[in-house]
């Protein structure tokens, strides 16, 4: 082993970034690799979100109608015909919201009416955000109870 063969352990020296604009002697100074002229090259410089560079912006160009009612609320749909398999499945006489989370019906945050499509055969206890009224009247029908969150 010689001085001239010594080298830093592998991984222990991490390559230097380089710093621009230092003066011409390091090759990065000058116009600091922004080039000439233009916004690009300006200190100060940030571009706008959605700028084309002087085009009409997608954003502008496109035809805006219609209204989003910020307060609607949107349900996750469950009909009878689900509650039925979900009761036979695990052998439930009373659903819960987390029931349906926990089997992948509906999310946490999701609101969820229960709907008539089906045929509901077992007496369930059904605790839902909202139900339509011919699910009401089918679950009622058949000896069970509708509870409204």
């Amino acid at each position: 082993m010689e001085l001239h063969s010594l080298t830093p352990a592998k991984g222990s020296n991490k390559s230097k970034k380089v710093r621009i604009g230092r003066g011409e002697g390091t090759g990065k100074g000058g116009t600091a690799t922004r080039g000439h002229k233009g916004a690009k090259s300006r200190s100060g410089y940030s571009k706008k979100i959605g700028f084309e560079g002087g085009q009409m912006p997608l954003q502008r160009r496109v035809p805006k109608f219609g209204f989003t009612n910020p307060n609607s609320k949107v349900y996750s749909a469950i009909n009878l015909d689900t509650l039925q398999a979900l009761a036979e499945k695990l052998d439930l006489t009373e659903i819960t919201r987390e029931d349906f989370t926990s089997n992948g019906l509906a999310s946490k945050k999701d609101l969820v009416k229960v709907l008539g499509r089906g045929e509901l055969k077992a007496k369930l206890k059904v605790t839902a955000d909202a139900f339509s009224a011919s699910a009401k009247e089918a679950i009622e029908k058949v000896g069970g109870e509708a509870v409204t969150l």
